[in-house]
Formats: C-alpha cells, sequence, structure tokens
C-alpha cells in the first residue's frame, strides 16, 4: 500500500534515508533530524513531501520528493530526492508503486515530467529504471554549492 507519509513515519523515514545513504556510502553526510523532517513535511507550508511503501503494516520504503519547474515545459515537475525500499522487501512492487504514485500525481495535477538522479555505480538501480522507461540524461552534469564554497559564494 503506498499512502502519504504522516508525522508518525518520520523516526522510520529518518532510519531509511541513513540507511539509504549507507548504501551509497555516505552515511557521514547525514545531518538531518526527526525535527527537520517534522517541520519540513508537516509545517505550515511544506516545500517536501514524502509517501510511504507499507507491507505487513509497517513502513518498509518512502519517497521524497518536492515540485521543480521546467521553463522550457512551462510546467511543474516532481523532483525525486529519495527513493528507498528496504532490502528485505525489494522485488516486491513498492519502488514501482511508489514511482507510479508520483506519476499519478504528475498527471494528475498536468506536471510535465517526474526526475531524480542516481549513482553511475548503482547499477541495479540503472536497471529498474531502465525497465519502467526512465532515461539517463547523460549530457547533464549536476552541479552543486555547499558548506564553505556557498558561504563564500554568499558573502561575494
Amino acid at each position: 500500500m503506498i499512502r502519504p507519509a504522516r508525522p508518525e513515519d518520520v523516526p522510520t523515514i529518518l532510519r531509511l534515508v541513513r540507511d539509504l545513504a549507507e548504501y551509497e556510502r555516505a552515511a557521514h553526510e547525514v545531518k538531518a533530524s526527526e525535527d527537520d523532517l517534522l517541520r519540513d513535511l508537516f509545517g505550515a507550508e511544506p516545500k517536501v513531501f514524502a509517501h510511504v511503501a507499507e507491507h505487513e503494516g509497517r513502513v518498509v520504503g518512502f519517497a521524497l520528493w518536492f515540485l521543480g519547474y521546467s521553463t522550457w515545459l512551462g510546467r511543474h515537475g516532481i523532483y525525486l530526492e529519495d527513493l528507498y525500499v528496504s532490502p528485505e522487501t525489494r522485488g516486491q512492487g513498492h519502488g514501482k508503486a511508489l514511482l507510479s504514485e508520483l506519476a499519478r500525481i504528475a498527471d494528475e495535477r498536468g506536471y510535465g515530467r517526474v526526475e531524480w538522479s542516481v549513482l553511475d555505480w548503482n547499477t541495479p538501480a540503472i536497471g529498474f529504471y531502465e525497465s519502467i522507461g526512465a532515461r539517463p540524461q547523460d549530457e547533464w552534469t549536476v552541479h552543486r554549492v555547499t558548506g564553505d564554497a556557498l558561504t563564500r559564494l554568499a558573502r561575494g
């Protein structure tokens, strides 16, 4: 079953975020807290959203997303920040169901796309994404400013 996340799901979502970061060899980079997720998912004006996959009454996966905008399409789109399903429940359709729900939301609301990034070494995920019709955008490279570089840029 796929449903919107609820405040009581936050501890499990944060655990899954940490599991994902460990899988991606970046556990040391997770700084988020339960309070951060509660504020950003369920505060007065949420700008980020989450759906969860339940199996036998427990949350086994999640999709965390927010709106982007394409000036070329002239439409919003969904940017999927994280998609993760617990290893012991993979292969049961939870990941596809989460992506299908985001596609349904995008289609219903007239959004132009659903997109995300995947690590180039994550061949199981790449194979899964390609099996549902996703195609890599090889000509684009993600750039990021963070930490000290962000502070220096902000201060001119």
